[in-house]
Parts: structure tokens; sequence; C-alpha cells
């Protein structure tokens, strides 16, 4: 008997070649047979139901011991909307997602479950208010100690309490190395494994506190962006008397410390 997430794999494997208008080849013995799928995608955003954060969180880090954080955080949403909608999700591929592992194959930028999570947003969400959502979530994950999710079943460490740090910046780079530096554990070891995994289910649990909110109507933004982050992108950002840069992330935590005035910003222009 096929598992649900063979099944899935399955089907995804058939909707990615719908998609991609290619005929989808299964082998059998020594013979190859040639079938072409059907299933289509409708545009987005598909529908969403309100679905139970927690858990979306287990399922999350689970998924993620499978294939790391991206996944983990799609592969969550998707297989919990498919148990209660249906189609799309049950076709949707969510193993393309892999990519996004430890920042793009092992290249260390955005956060895979921050990345996922962008992705569900504009599965699920208009244009408008999935950058609203993403904007609230991004800096959550910024300003927030984290892990605070326990797993029935730790799979890599079980540390009690668990280290908990301030990413202060969407960058899986930043993120970790704070991590690290505040637990004392290595980049590479099965505790800082064990914290992505942990991490992964906070933020999918986050994202479906937020989705949920935006169902019923009542959501509204919590985390602005830091006063200082503010104060540089009065200066540098899109209409200022600069506009040298982009972006919204905390900018102190690679070019300052502890700043909060440019009068106190060493080799800084004076204005």
């Amino acid at each position: 008997m096929i598992s649900r997430r063979g099944f899935l794999g399955l089907m995804g494997a058939m909707a990615a070649a719908a998609f991609l208008g290619c005929e989808s080849k299964t082998k059998t013995g020594a013979e190859t047979n040639v079938r072409t799928s059907s299933v289509k995608f409708q545009d987005v955003p598909w529908p969403y139901e309100k679905l139970d954060p927690n858990k979306v969180a287990d399922l999350a880090y689970e998924s993620y011991m499978h294939h790391h954080c991206m996944y983990g955080v799609v592969n969550a949403v998707v297989e919990a909307l498919a148990d209660k909608i249906g189609e799309p999700y049950t076709y949707f591929p969510t193993k393309i997602t892999i990519y996004g592992k430890a920042g793009v194959s092992g290249w260390a930028t955005l956060c895979g479950s921050l990345n996922g999570a962008a992705m569900v947003c504009y599965m699920v969400l208009p244009e408008k208010i999935a950058d609203s959502v993403i904007n609230d979530l991004y800096s959550w994950y910024e300003y927030t100690p984290l892990p605070t999710y326990v797993p029935e079943h730790p799979v890599k460490a079980d540390l009690s309490p668990f280290p908990k740090s301030k990413a202060n910046s969407p960058l899986c780079h930043v993120s970790v190395s704070n991590w690290c530096k505040s637990s004392g554990y290595k980049a590479f070891s099965k505790e800082r494994e064990e914290r992505c995994g942990r991490l992964t289910a906070n933020v999918a649990k986050k994202l479906v506190e937020m989705l949920n909110e935006v169902k019923a109507g009542t959501f509204v933004p919590k985390y602005p962006l830091d006063n200082v982050t503010i104060k540089c992108r009065a200066c540098h950002c899109k209409g200022s008397s600069l506009e040298d840069t982009r972006g919204k992330m905390a900018c102190w935590e690679c070019h300052t410390k502890n700043i909060t005035l440019v009068d106190e910003m060493e080799n800084h222009p004076k204005i």
C-alpha cells in the first residue's frame, strides 16, 4: 500500500510534467511506458481554510527532517490544505521546494523557512495582502527569540531548555551564526540541525496563525521595522536624498551595532 506522502510525490511528479507540457515516463521492468498527464493548475490565489497551527507546526518539524527548511513549511501547509480542501493542493509537487535548503542550496541567503512561507502567501492570498503578511512575518522572525517549538519526540538533539537567539536578519547565514554564538554549538552540529527543525515549525505555526487571521478578517500587522532601520531607510531607500540601496532587514546587524543616531556612527557622513 502506498503511503499518503508517497501518493503525493507520485501525483506531484505527474502534475509537474503536465505543468511543463512534458510527457510523464514510468518504468515497469525493462519496458518504458509513456503517459501524458491531464492535471492542470488553476490560477492563484487558491482557496484557503483555517488550519490548526499546532498540527501544522508538528508536520513542518517532521517535514524538515526529511528535506530541510523550505520544504518543511511548504509541505506542512500544502498537506494540511490537501487534507481539508483537496484539489489543487493534492497535486502540488512540494519537493520542488527542496532547493531552498540552507538558504538556497547551501548559499545561506534567505532562510528557507521564510522562503517557503512567502511562497505559501502568494499561493493563497492576493498580492497586496500577501506582501503585508510577509512583511510582518519577516519582522517577527528577525526580532523574536527562537526557537520556542518543542517537539514531542526530538529527532536530532534533546536539549532542555533549548537555546534560543534573535536572528536579527532574514538571512540564513546571520540567523545561524547568531544562534551558534549564543548557544556555543557548531553550524554543522546535530544541535544546529535540531534548532533549524524547530525554527521551521515556529515559522509554519506563525504563518498559519496569520493566514487564519486574514481568513477571519482580523489580521493587523504587529511587527514594524525597528527605529534604527527606519532612520537608515529615510536617507538610503526609495524617494530619499541618496536612494542608493533597498531592503527592509535590520541595517545595524551587518553595518553597525547598537546605533541609534547618525551622529554616533563612526565615519558616517554628518547630515
